[in-house]
Formats: C-alpha cells, sequence, structure tokens
C-alpha cells in the first residue's frame, strides 16, 4: 500500500497533494506501467481522507494521461517515457459560415456579454488614465508594458506552470498578430503540422503567410506521431489542453513523445492555448510549455476568451534563448495593443478580478452547459444522441445516430432555428472526420430558445432516418 503524508496545514488542497505525490511516484517508476492503484476506499482510510479526495486524485492523473481507468477494476499506470535531457545551453533568461441571426447558435463561440465586469473595468480604465498619463502618449515598448508582462509571468506560473521571465513574454494585439510576428521571425522556409480537425483559422493565416502546411490526424492521445514523423514537418501548431474542436487532452506519455520529436528533429512546437481555464473538473491541466527543457515550444495565449473579445491583448511566451534573438531582430516593430488596454488588463490581473471574473464565468458556462445537457437528455431523441467531451472547455460534441449526412443534418436543423456546425467541418480540406457529430458551442446560447424551439429539433432529428 502506497505511504504519503497528506498536510491540512498546507494552502494546496488535499487532492492537490495526493496528485502530485502520485505524480512523481509514476514519473520516477517507484509506480511502473500497469501497475494497478490502490482502491479508493483502501486508500482514503489509510490517508485519513475521504474517497472525494482520493478519486479526485485519480481523474486528474487521469485526464493529464499518467494513469487509465477500467469498468469495474479500479486505475491503472500507464506507460511514461522517460524526458530526454536538454542539450541546449540554458540562456540567461473549413472556415464556418458567419452569424445568420439564427435563434439558437451553436457555432457562435463567445462568452455572454452579460458576465462582464463593466463597471469594474470602467474603473480601471480611469484609474490607468490618471496613473500612467504620459506613459499614454509615448510609444509602446515593442515587447509590450512591462507592467503586464511582469503580470502576466505570474500568472503563468500560478495557472500553467509555466516559469518565466518578463523578457521571455511578448504582447500583441491577439493571436493573430503574434503568429504573424512569430512567421516572419521564423521565415516561411519550413513546412509546418496543424492538427486535423482543427482551429481554421490558425490554418488560413499560416495558408495567407505561404506557409506549407501538413495536416496531422489525431487520436484519442493527441497528434498522431506516426503521422507526425511522415509528414516532414519541422513545427508544430496545436492545442495540448483542451482541443478545438475535438476536447482531446493530449496525453502525459503524448506530450514527451512531442518535447521528444522537437528535440531529435530541431523542431518547434507553438502551443495555442484555447479556453483551458474552463475547466470544470479537477485542476487546470499543466502547459506543454512547463515541460519543455530544451527550449523548444513557443507558448500563446490570449485574454478573448477569458474576458472578452474585443479586449485585443494577446500574449506570446518564447524561449530563453528565441526570445534574445527575437528583441533582436524584431524589436524595430512598435507593439500593436493599445497602451490604454494593456494597463487596464494588468490592474486586472495584479488586483485579483481576473481570478474573480474566471470563478463567475466558470460557475456560469457550467450552469449553462448542465441546462443544454439536461435539455438533450429529456428530449425524444435523446436515445439517438451520445454526448462526448463535456467536462472542460466551452464546447461539447453530439454524435447523432442518422442515416442522413452532415450537410442534411445541419440544414434539417437551420431550417427549425438552431445553427450548428459538425465536426467534419473543420477537418483540413483532404483529410476526413467523424461523420454525425455536432459542435456545441454552448457558452453565448440562449438556452430559453433552444427549449421553445425543442419540438422543432426532435422532429427534425427524428426524421432523419
Amino acid at each position: 500500500m502506497l505511504s504519503y503524508t497528506l498536510s491540512r496545514e498546507e494552502k494546496r488542497p488535499l487532492y492537490d497533494q495526493l496528485y502530485r505525490l502520485l505524480r512523481a511516484d509514476i514519473e520516477s517508476g517507484a509506480l511502473s506501467e500497469g501497475e494497478r492503484l490502490p482502491g479508493r476506499r483502501a486508500l482514503s482510510q489509510q490517508l485519513g481522507v475521504s474517497r472525494v479526495t482520493v478519486e479526485t486524485a485519480y481523474q486528474q492523473l487521469a485526464a493529464e494521461g499518467y494513469v487509465h481507468a477500467r469498468a469495474g477494476s479500479g486505475y491503472y499506470v500507464d506507460r511514461i517515457d522517460v524526458p530526454l535531457p536538454c542539450t541546449t545551453p540554458p540562456a540567461s533568461f473549413t472556415p464556418i459560415e458567419t452569424d445568420a441571426g439564427y435563434p439558437v447558435d451553436f457555432v457562435k463561440n463567445a462568452a455572454d456579454e452579460a458576465l462582464f465586469p463593466f463597471s469594474v473595468w470602467a474603473r480601471l480604465t480611469r484609474a490607468a488614465l490618471i496613473d500612467h498619463e504620459r506613459a499614454l502618449l509615448a510609444a509602446v515598448p515593442s515587447m509590450g508594458v512591462p507592467e503586464l508582462r511582469e503580470a502576466i509571468a505570474r500568472l503563468l506560473y500560478r495557472m500553467k506552470g509555466i516559469s518565466c521571465a518578463p523578457e521571455q513574454i511578448v504582447i500583441g494585439a491577439g493571436s493573430e498578430y503574434l503568429f504573424n510576428m512569430l512567421i516572419q521571425f521564423l521565415g516561411r522556409d519550413r513546412v509546418i503540422a496543424v492538427e486535423t480537425p482543427g482551429y481554421p483559422l490558425t490554418a488560413r493565416i499560416l495558408q495567407k503567410n505561404g506557409m506549407r502546411l501538413a495536416p496531422v490526424p489525431m487520436d484519442a492521445h493527441g497528434v498522431r506521431m506516426d503521422a507526425l514523423f511522415e509528414s516532414g514537418a519541422r513545427a508544430l501548431v496545436l492545442s495540448p489542453s483542451h482541443h478545438f474542436p475535438t476536447g482531446v487532452v493530449t496525453s502525459i506519455g503524448r506530450r514527451r513523445e512531442l518535447l521528444r520529436w522537437a528535440e531529435e528533429t530541431d523542431s518547434l512546437i507553438v502551443e495555442n492555448d484555447y479556453d483551458s481555464e474552463f475547466r470544470f473538473s479537477g485542476m487546470p491541466v499543466p502547459s506543454l510549455m512547463s515541460a519543455d527543457t530544451a527550449g523548444r515550444v513557443v507558448y500563446i495565449n490570449t485574454f478573448s476568451k477569458s474576458i472578452a473579445p474585443s479586449v485585443r491583448v494577446g500574449y506570446m511566451v518564447l524561449p530563453p534563448a528565441l526570445a534574445a534573438r527575437y528583441r533582436e531582430e524584431m524589436g524595430f516593430y512598435t507593439c500593436a495593443a493599445p497602451a490604454l488596454e494593456q494597463y487596464v488588463v494588468e490592474r486586472f490581473l495584479t488586483l485579483g478580478y481576473y481570478d474573480r471574473h474566471i470563478a463567475r464565468m466558470k460557475r456560469a458556462c457550467r450552469a449553462r452547459r448542465d441546462r443544454v445537457i439536461a435539455l438533450i437528455r429529456k428530449s425524444a431523441f435523446a436515445d439517438r444522441v451520445t454526448i462526448l467531451e463535456a467536462d472542460a472547455g466551452l464546447h461539447f460534441l453530439l454524435r447523432v445516430r442518422t442515416n442522413e449526412s452532415d450537410a442534411a443534418l445541419k440544414w434539417a436543423l437551420r431550417r427549425v432555428g438552431v445553427r450548428v456546425a459538425c465536426l467534419s467541418d473543420y477537418a483540413y480540406p483532404g483529410t476526413t472526420a467523424d461523420a454525425h457529430v455536432l459542435v456545441i458551442n454552448y457558452s453565448n446560447v440562449d438556452v430559453d430558445a433552444l427549449e421553445k424551439s425543442l419540438p422543432r429539433v426532435e422532429q427534425a432529428l427524428l426524421n432523419g432516418d
């Protein structure tokens, strides 16, 4: 039986302490591949904690790919490759149609405007205008406002496990801008692998910049390594913490394979974080960059999902050596994100409003998700659908048992006022994705309108045999 000491005096919750101890033993080999973890009841009694504590720790390990559950048997340790040693010396530091005004819109994927903290934002804006009046009239430093970069560095360490210096962070006007800057910096002479199905905007930005793309299919653990090697790519763009649209979380084993691939092939990985802040069970999944010891991962994220799409502040974290090169080669650019907005976001982060806003957003989004799922489960077509990937992010998948094509399925729903996209809509041209799988973006859907239209939705789906 495992012997661990958990402390109620620590700030970390007991389940977090247990999760970290188990993870360390799996990574060190003390718990070997295929070994069964102790039963929840037995371990909870031994440690003097609740079964919920043990179950939460086990679920977090499963979400990150350290263990897997077997029905009626328990949790078993997965294979974990030993990470490569660092060979790089450390530095000193298919497009979806536009909104057509549907009463129920599962394609629109934006936060609910009612949740935006207008009064707080107005107060912080006034304070920034008073405190930074001279700085607001000067050109913004190339890498962004220093105070914001410091605040983001603290946020990343606390929420994503990324340890970086403010000098590694580049502020930009959203992820699109940052991708354009990264392409200019790295050059266009390399093949870039992209996930399929995947987020269409990223592929379009890369294509418009003349990049050669290699679509790589996914499996239950993330990007398929055999296809990645065969692609000949020397860069990869992916979303490992919560992939859109499949919802897959790249397992720890696959993450280490990806880092090994990058090291062995002298390649770069661009981690495009999407909506991993919105995880409803367990803790946030650590970023891929947090496990990178060789300086092979670039991390990109924005505040468009967590605050509002109109807040055009994104950030890119470069490995130390690349960050030094970036300052030398790209430092002539002026930061495109407005100074006032950067100072407001900095205060929003530093004064604790961001954490409270995320907590409020998670509660509201979870409640909305639960209402949508409850309506589906009590509907007349409940036995013809399967809900997939519902515990994280701002969308889930709905597999429909039907003989209709994806195009016919979407058209039938749109005729009754429900706009929806299919998983196949996000497949890169020339590749395929599972048919009859709807992508349900629920973060801003009108649930009352959905409930009223449910009889028409039922008729549309039940007639699809």
